[in-house]
């Protein structure tokens, strides 16, 4: 007489799991996204963390100068914390992290907090100008090159693009203050913004680096877009309208990109990402004052709160678009949305 096998692992919560996957798929990838951003920007805050500990030098010897002794050097360090355990350090920092604060500049006693909440406006500025261009943009330029492939509007808008990603930013950003700024005069350098300006003031203030930015992204979105209609464009469905008489810009609009739309959302968010998190040689060439220049002046002087606080944020928000992106391309996939 045979005996069961106990697995050790109850088969009603196991096939209650199943049965929710099965019925609601699209919630269940939707939470899976949320608990993977959730664990990788976790595993992300120890990497900044203990990098930015790993980095030469020491912010009570460069605050002192050459002239500093021993003594003053163990006192700077134990005032700020720096003589206690790393992993101490680490866990108090990520808990006032989650509760949104940052803990005090050594270099300027200010709190990040409030450095930070300015200058992440700034940035977000700069990011939302260049994205309602380059967003749209791209995209109809995208549907523009698919509409006249291989012919010479196609060839122009992917010589012009394959020229603009082949350039770095910070050169495309020389070149427009050469030209835009020194050289016509029609353009604002450097680009300094403040609260007392008005909206057109700012706008007028930022138009040289929203233009580099929509530059250097929008060549990237616009041939992926290309690239994922014309993908499309080879399926039986496209093939059937093109038969049945439907204008070919109009099944390009009406069929073919709303199809593709999970990859074009996908590297929008991408770039969107960048925009914000990529801002940082952009801000510095332009002397704009957002979260890269403070990040790049705070790395000068060993600020390391600054730093950390900086990095942070930008990881935060990066895996923030992708995991919206991710969570936009499922809700895309109409295989999801209605299950059988």
């Amino acid at each position: 007489m045979s005996e069961s096998v106990d697995t050790g692992s109850p088969p009603g919560q196991k096939e209650s799991g199943l049965r929710y996957k099965e019925r609601f798929p699209l919630l269940a990838l939707i939470v899976e996204r949320l608990l993977l951003s959730a664990a990788l920007l976790l595993a992300v805050s120890v990497l900044i963390f203990g990098g930015v500990e790993a980095l030469p030098g020491d912010f009570a010897e460069t605050y002192l100068g050459q002239s500093a002794t021993p003594q003053a050097v163990a006192n700077i360090r134990s005032d700020l914390g720096l003589d206690r355990p790393v992993v101490t350090r680490y866990f108090e920092w990520l808990g006032n992290a989650v509760q949104g604060d940052f803990g005090t500049s050594w270099a300027s006693r200010n709190s990040v907090s409030e450095q930070i909440g300015k200058r992440l406006g700034n940035s977000l500025f700069l990011a939302f100008c260049a994205a309602i261009i380059s967003v749209p943009l791209a995209v109809g330029l995208g549907m523009l090159a698919v509409h006249f492939r291989n012919r010479i509007p196609d060839k122009i808008i992917n010589v012009v693009s394959l020229a603009a990603i082949s350039l770095p930013e910070f050169f495309i950003g020389y070149l427009l203050i050469l030209f835009f700024a020194v050289k016509f005069g029609v353009a604002t350098f450097p680009a300094t913004v403040y609260d007392s300006m008005t909206f057109v003031e700012r706008l007028k203030a930022v138009a040289l680096p929203v233009a580099t930015l929509v530059l250097v992204v929008l060549a990237h979105m616009m041939r992926m877009t290309r690239a994922a209609i014309l993908s499309v464009m080879s399926s039986a469905y496209m093939e059937t309208a093109e038969l049945k008489g439907l204008g070919a810009f109009r099944s390009i609009v009406r069929h073919a990109a709303p199809n593709a739309l999970a990859p074009i959302i996908n590297v929008v968010a991408l770039n969107l990402a960048y925009l914000v998190v990529g801002v940082v040689v952009v801000e510095v060439v332009f002397v704009y004052p957002g979260m890269g220049q403070y990040m790049v002046d705070a790395v000068t002087v060993r600020d390391m709160p600054v730093v950390q606080a900086c990095g942070l944020i930008f990881a935060a928000v990066y895996i923030l678009l992708n995991m919206l992106a991710d969570i936009l391309a499922i809700i895309a996939n109409p295989r999801l949305r209605h299950p059988r």
